[in-house]
């Protein structure tokens, strides 16, 4: 008996992680300027993928997490310190399976499915032969 929603072919072939964006498509899809993404960057917040040539490659796992900063950013007036805090408790809550204050609820759901889908793509009946994404 399966539990949780039942997925579609495709969406098992879809790799999240497959960097596929460059700063300016992201940037449009996230209707924010290019130097913002590089400030996210700079402070740690996000950690694209970089082509041999140096040049910045989004994947739709990127897109999402950028998507709960500009949340926390726009929708709750965090600070990127905050933000760096809020999502470092985002991830204990998920490892202690707590709850979050009423507040975040919605900002902890996104940051959730998020953390769900990676920890099944590690999972160790995941595809072993993929290289190991950065942290």
């Amino acid at each position: 008996m399966a539990t949780g929603r039942r997925m579609s072919p495709l969406h098992h072939a879809f790799d999240l992680d497959k960097p596929l964006y460059t700063i300016s498509i992201a940037s449009e899809i996230l209707q924010t300027h290019p130097r913002t993404l590089m400030l996210y960057e700079d402070v740690g917040l996000i950690a694209p993928f970089r082509t041999s040539t140096n040049r910045r490659r989004y994947s739709q796992r990127d897109l999402r997490k950028l998507q709960v900063i500009q949340y926390l950013t726009r929708e709750k007036g965090v600070n990127l310190a905050g933000v760096s805090y809020v999502l470092d408790l985002f991830g204990s809550l998920a490892q202690a399976e707590g709850d979050p204050p009423e507040s975040l609820r919605e900002a902890y759901a996104r940051y959730a499915e998020i953390a769900e889908e990676e920890a099944r793509e590690q999972s160790p009946h995941a595809n072993e032969g993929q290289a190991e994404r950065r942290a």
